[in-house]
């Protein structure tokens, strides 16, 4: 389940991704998107479900009309997407992007290569 529960990920709006030092997270229902390809491209709405068995969302104001009259919601892919707004009334995910933004922050360390080490494998 945690492999599905993966693929509803989607890359951040570049703003997002200064404020949290992350390329891309998990979707979560109420998350505002904007979608990038296909039919519906520009359309921005709030993430109404989630199907994590085929990786798509239902998104806000996305519907496409039946032949027999009436409205039926348009799942679109993840990949698709782009997140625009993060939902963070959930405790549990404010803390895994604070958490991950401390990881990212440590793991960005930089080597300092000194030139007395250069200047001796050259001289030999």
């Amino acid at each position: 389940m945690k492999r599905k529960s993966n693929n509803i990920c989607s890359n951040l709006s570049n703003n997002l991704k200064k404020e949290y030092n992350t390329k891309s997270l998990r979707i979560v229902k109420g998350d505002t998107v904007k979608i990038m390809r296909g039919e519906y491209k520009g359309v921005e709405g709030k993430v109404e479900k989630l199907n994590t068995v085929k990786g798509r969302l239902s998104i806000e104001g996305v519907q496409r009309e039946k032949i027999k009259g009436g409205q039926v919601k348009v799942q679109i892919h993840a990949s698709n997407v782009r997140i625009t707004s993060l939902h963070l009334d959930d405790k549990y995910r404010k803390n895994k992007i604070g958490n991950q933004e401390q990881i990212n922050k440590s793991s960005r360390k930089q080597t300092v290569i000194t030139p007395e080490k250069n200047e001796e494998k050259s001289e030999n």
